[in-house]
């Protein structure tokens, strides 16, 4: 009989995991975590997981008693990945490997390991997995949690753990030579004449607690394609891969709303996010509009059934402000937001009536903006909404458009009240420029934040750049924002400065600052979708050179993250011969940064519809520095739209609905 393998215990990392440099594959909810030799040890973050929960902790092969050498480990897509290693014949002479161990592993829960013989003879290997779990939580393993062994029996062709409340099987195919409960071990005696190849699969998932089980309950349909037309030729290559890469990854993230399955939404990230977040959800919703509205309007569905009925609140995790600022509370992110990704879905040709069964959840919204301008002491500005809660720069932005977008929304849909949402947004600029513009030396810039007790904010920060996010307005159109052009110029040179471009990307914090940490998630690191954010906003106010600058420094850091951007990443400054450096615990992929990549590739072209006028405009990037762009598999008034954009910034539309004019 072949000796059982070691047992190994199952061991979390004593401090939080860091997942920078592992292969994280996701179909979400399901996700498997590897290390890049793709064995699971029992340690650390890595492994199988389900709805949060791990499946799977070990997995360890051996090949004639003893590890593999990894060589290589890549993503094949957002959902899989594949491990190369090579091993020694026990009858091999010489340095070249005569076994070749290529292990294929999806989110999913399966695995397909083949052993090939290179070698000029036969070959008996015995081929050893040993597995375990501790069906711990994901929440448990994020917190460094140590977990403890769940026992398994063996179940058919296969093992089964349980510890009482849920139970997971892993099955294989071909059936084992032996099989030890003890030790979590399944043994093989392959015989592998040369040039042949055997292949084991491994399938693991959830089953009842009670009752005989033969097979594990398979992870839930995926999501339908939403863009599989889209993509980007461009003279740099790397916007197109980009594009792919960002794509395929948000798929990935999808997730169908319960008992609305035709209700599609994204998830935050992985692995640590890997369920709804309200305001993670909208923006990138909003920043995929130029590639269709189902998945906008999935999510405002979605949201529209979970908010408060009475308050028009909508729920979710507060978001870190960085040293210097309480969290930021859900709603008042969510809130505004969900009422300019209504607008502006429609504006890209989210039918009428869909529009119109959304209008209440929308009104409820403005309903409670409304009751957060009239708080006494905010001046008509919009503070957190808790007991001395500071009034926030981005905050006005957010409330300022929503305004704008409330009130075409209301007008055009028979509603009352859009005049006075559109004096609301007067009064928000008013305010905004009297309260929040500070003059110093050699100009002005806008203060971040101000505090209950009177304090100013004015360190720069990269919640800065939603000033300029003014929203797509009639006409294709820039709708008015709060800064006048005067000081729009002058933002626009801060967030091109080197305190917050970092050469790859915009910081979240100036270098330099009070509090700065190239690592702090709102003190200093780069996130994408802010940059993307800043982008755009430039652009759209005639910074086309800063514009190009910040855009240019992000291609290059997603190219150095081979495309799958991560959610943050350091800011530290660009020079020669240095890489981004990544964040240790940054989730890749996440909705945010993928769906910031596509707005920095949609603003090459600059497309600015509205269908209900029956109109498309085009502002592309002057110079663009992709080159030669065609932004293809778009989606405007419910049918494709493809433009062509010249080394120069001219523009052709190539493809478009029939009857659709072109604006100025």
């Amino acid at each position: 009989m072949t000796p059982p393998l070691p047992p190994s215990p199952v061991r979390a990392a004593r401090r939080t995991a860091a997942v920078h440099d592992m292969l994280v594959c996701v179909a979400a909810p399901a996700l498997a975590v590897s290390e890049r030799d793709g064995q699971l040890r029992g340690q650390g973050v890595a492994g199988l997981y389900r709805d949060g929960r791990r499946l799977l902790a070990r997995c360890l092969l051996t090949v004639a008693g003893a590890e593999p050498v990894a060589v290589q480990a890549v993503m094949t897509c957002a959902d899989r990945a594949r491990f190369m290693a090579v091993a020694g014949s026990p009858t091999g002479r010489g340095p070249d490997p005569a076994l070749t161990v290529e292990r294929l592993r999806t989110a999913g829960g399966v695995e397909r390991i083949t052993v090939t013989n290179a070698g000029s003879g036969p070959v008996r290997l015995p081929i050893g997995i040993a597995l375990g779990t501790d069906l711990a939580p994901l929440a448990a393993v994020a917190a460094g949690a140590v977990g403890s062994v769940v026992s398994c029996t063996v179940s058919g062709a296969g093992l089964r753990w349980t510890d009482g409340e849920r139970a997971v099987l892993t099955t294989a195919r071909p059936v084992p030579d032996e099989v030890f409960a003890a030790t979590g071990a399944l043994v093989w005696r392959l015989e592998l004449p040369a040039g042949g190849a055997r292949t084991i699969e491994l399938r693991t998932g959830p089953v009842p607690v009670t009752g005989a089980v033969a097979r594990t309950a398979p992870p839930p349909a995926p999501p339908p394609a939403l863009w599989s037309a889209a993509e980007v030729e461009a003279d740099d290559p790397r916007a197109g891969a980009l594009l792919r890469t960002s794509l395929d990854d948000l798929q990935s993230l999808l997730l169908r709303a319960p008992g609305h399955p035709a209700d599609l939404h994204l998830a935050a990230g992985a692995p640590w996010r890997l369920a709804g977040a309200p305001t993670d959800a909208l923006w990138a919703a909003r920043m995929l509009l130029p590639f269709g509205t189902r998945l906008a309007a999935g999510t405002l569905r979605t949201l529209a059934r979970a908010q408060d009925p009475r308050s028009g609140g909508i729920a979710g995790p507060a978001r870190d402000a960085g040293p210097h600022l309480p969290p930021l509370s859900c709603a008042t992110e969510a809130v505004p937001l969900f009422v300019s990704v209504l607008a502006e879905a429609w504006r890209w040709g989210l039918p009428a009536r869909e529009v119109e069964a959304l209008l209440p959840a929308a009104e409820r919204c403005l309903a409670w903006l409304d009751r957060a301008m009239a708080i006494p002491g905010t001046e008509g500005l919009v503070a957190d909404p808790v007991p001395g809660g500071p009034l926030r720069a981005e905050v006005q932005a957010y409330a300022h458009r929503a305004a704008l977008h409330g009130a075409d929304l209301l007008e055009c849909f028979g509603r009352p009240d859009a005049e006075k949402w559109r004096q609301r947004a007067a009064e928000l600029r008013t305010g905004f420029r009297r309260r929040f513009w500070t003059e110093e030396p050699g100009g002005g810039r806008p203060a971040v934040a101000w505090t209950a007790q009177g304090g100013v904010l004015d360190v720069p920060t990269s919640a800065l750049a939603h000033l300029l996010d003014t929203g797509l307005g009639a006409g294709g159109s820039a709708a008015p924002g709060l800064l006048d052009a005067e000081r729009t110029a002058r933002l626009a040179r801060l967030l091109a400065a080197p305190g917050l471009d970092s050469g790859w990307g915009l910081r979240t914090m100036a270098a330099g600052a009070p509090g700065f940490s190239p690592f702090g998630h709102r003190s200093g690191a780069v996130r994408v979708h802010e940059t993307a954010v800043a982008v755009a906003g430039l652009a759209s106010a005639g910074y086309e050179d800063a514009a190009a600058a910040l855009l240019t420094g992000a291609l290059d850091a997603a190219a150095a993250f081979g495309m799958r951007v991560p959610e943050i990443y350091a800011g530290e400054q660009r020079a020669p011969g240095r890489a981004p450096c990544p964040h240790p615990m940054a989730c890749r992929p996440a909705a945010l940064a993928a769906g910031g990549a596509v707005h920095l590739l949609a603003a090459l072209a600059g497309v600015r519809p509205d269908v209900p006028g029956g109109s498309v405009a085009l502002r592309p990037l002057a110079g663009t520095p992709a080159g030669a762009v065609r932004v293809s598999g778009m989606q405007v008034a419910g049918a494709p739209f493809a433009v062509r954009i010249g080394r120069m910034g001219t523009a052709i539309v190539e493809e478009a609905a029939p009857g659709l004019r072109l604006g100025a």
